[in-house]
C-alpha cells in the first residue's frame, strides 16, 4: 500500500490516475470492483449518479466519475456563464450548455491534459462554439475575477489539497450575487488511518474527504452566504475495497462505528453587495 504526504505528491497522483481514466470508457472504468489498473485501485463509479435522464447528456463524456448531479441543482439560467471545476471529459459542461443555450458560455477547468483533450474532442463533435476547456489548477484558476454566474463541480474538491484556497478561488471568479452548487464527499466521524493514507483511496475521493462541519465552515470563512445542503446520500464502500486497507479488527471497528461517508451537494452564494472595497474580487 502506497502512502502520500505532500500536496505535490497528491497532485501528481491525481494527474496520473485521471490520465489513465481519460483513456477508458465509463464501462471500462466500472467493469470490475477495482477500476483502472487492476485490483489495487478503486472503482470510481460506486459513488456516481445516473446522468442519462438529463438534457445535454453525452455518453462519450460520461466516465462515471462523479458523486452527484450538481447541474440538476445549480439553478442555471439561459445566458449564464457557468464554470465547471474538474470538468473531466465534459459531462457537466454539456449538461450546463443545454440550459444556458447559445447565448451563454460554459468553461471547464481540469488539471489533466488528457482529460482536456478528450473534452475538446467531445465539444468538437457537438459543434459547440460557446463551450471551452482550460487546463489549470483550481487552487489557482486560469480565469479573471467576477466572470461566472454559476460554478459547478462534481466530486473534485476532495482531490484538492488546499480546499480553502479552492473555495476562495471559487469566490473570486463568481460575480457578485453568483452562486455555486458542488457535489463532494464528506465524513461524519474519523476515517481509519489505513484509508486516510492510501494513495488509491485518495484518487477515489474518499481519503481526501474532510468532516462535513469543517467543509461547510471553510465555505463560510471564505465569504459565502446562504449555505445549504441540497442533497445527501450515504456511500457504502464494498468489502473487497476496504479489505485491501484494513485488517480484520479495523474492519470490525469501522463497520460497527459511527463513521459515515456521504455524498453531499452543497449550494452557496457570493453576496450581491460587497462589505468592503475589494472584497468582491478576493
Amino acid at each position: 500500500m502506497n502512502s502520500i504526504t505532500t500536496s505535490e505528491e497528491i497532485k501528481q497522483l491525481v494527474k496520473d490516475k485521471y490520465s489513465l481514466i481519460a483513456m477508458q470508457s465509463k464501462d471500462a472504468n466500472a467493469s470490475s470492483c477495482c477500476g483502472v489498473g487492476g485490483c489495487a485501485t478503486v472503482d470510481y463509479s460506486i459513488m456516481a449518479d445516473d446522468y442519462t435522464h438529463l438534457k445535454g447528456y453525452t455518453p462519450d463524456a460520461d466516465l462515471g466519475l462523479g458523486c452527484g448531479l450538481p447541474t440538476e441543482f445549480a439553478l442555471i439560467k439561459e445566458g449564464d456563464t457557468v464554470v465547471d471545476l474538474g470538468s473531466g471529459a465534459g459531462n457537466d459542461c454539456f449538461v450546463a450548455r443545454s440550459i444556458t443555450g447559445p447565448s451563454g458560455k460554459v468553461i471547464g477547468i481540469d488539471f489533466t491534459e488528457r482529460m482536456i483533450q478528450k473534452a475538446r474532442e467531445n465539444a468538437d463533435k457537438l459543434k459547440f462554439n460557446n463551450v471551452e476547456f482550460r487546463q489549470g489548477d483550481i487552487e489557482h484558476m486560469p480565469l479573471g475575477g467576477g466572470v461566472a454566474d454559476v460554478v459547478v463541480s462534481n466530486c473534485v474538491l476532495n482531490l484538492v489539497p488546499n480546499k480553502e484556497l479552492a473555495f476562495a478561488e471559487t469566490f473570486r471568479i463568481l460575480k457578485p450575487g453568483g452562486h455555486f452548487s458542488v457535489s463532494d464527499i464528506v465524513l461524519v466521524g474519523e476515517l481509519p488511518l489505513g484509508l486516510q493514507k492510501s494513495a488509491e483511496m485518495y484518487a477515489g475521493c474518499v481519503a481526501g474527504a474532510i468532516q462535513e462541519s469543517e467543509y461547510l465552515g471553510i465555505i463560510q470563512r471564505v465569504g459565502f452566504t446562504n449555505i445549504k445542503i441540497q442533497k445527501r446520500k450515504a456511500i457504502v464502500l464494498p468489502a473487497e475495497i476496504t479489505n485491501q486497507y484494513l485488517n480484520q479488527e479495523e474492519m470490525k471497528a469501522f463497520s460497527a462505528g459511527d463513521t459515515g461517508i456521504f455524498s453531499v451537494t452543497v449550494y452557496a452564494e457570493k453576496p450581491a453587495a460587497c462589505c468592503a472595497p475589494g472584497c468582491c474580487d478576493k
